[in-house]
């Protein structure tokens, strides 16, 4: 079946325009971590990529080779860092320096048991603050669609991101391809 998908692509020019986002309580995050993943291992990367974007339609990665994920891992232009909970992960932000000191927001997202805890907000806002302190950062972008969380485009205009461009594409979607396709987007599955 054809599908309309929006695409909205979003930025900062200046990271004044960053509105900060509260620590979500301890009792929503026990146990809550933020770092930078300093030898992502393709493994570990297509585990984040599949279990944070499976439900959304995310697709382009998976395809990918271990020596394509392995490549892509290797350039230093790209970082990830990731929210931990307890030990284990709750959600990521992988950022990719391009040229002329601009910063992609490239994936980003949570775990499914973390939706709906206040995490997605405080993780955009100390995600794209990482961006920011980067050498030579002048612009951080990113860009959603409708594919995407509902409150998705909310929380990156919350975060101080404006929309600087638009799209409408039509689309014969693939299934969705998470480590348990549409488990977490059944109502009472969560």
């Amino acid at each position: 079946m054809l599908t309309t998908i929006t695409t909205w692509s979003l930025q900062m020019l200046r990271a004044e325009m960053l509105i900060p986002a509260p620590r979500p309580p301890s009792t929503a995050a026990p146990g809550l971590a933020f770092e930078r993943v300093i030898a992502p291992t393709p493994a570990f990367a297509r585990y984040l990529y599949t279990a944070v974007g499976g439900d959304w339609h995310w697709h382009d990665r998976l395809s990918w080779t271990h020596a394509r994920w392995q490549r892509w891992l290797d350039r230093e232009q790209v970082s990830i860092w990731l929210a931990w909970q307890g030990g284990a992960p709750s959600g990521y932000i992988e950022l990719e320096q391009q040229s002329q000191g601009a910063v992609e927001i490239v994936y980003f997202g949570l775990l499914p048991q973390a939706i709906g805890t206040g995490l997605g907000a405080w993780l955009l806002y100390t995600g794209s603050a990482r961006a920011w302190a980067l050498p030579g950062t002048r612009r951080v972008w990113v860009h959603t669609c409708s594919l995407d969380h509902p409150r998705a485009l909310d929380n990156y205009r919350r975060r101080g991101f404006e929309v600087f461009r638009t799209e409408q594409a039509e689309r014969v979607l693939p299934p969705i391809s998470g480590p348990w396709p549409g488990a977490y987007r059944q109502d009472g599955d969560r």
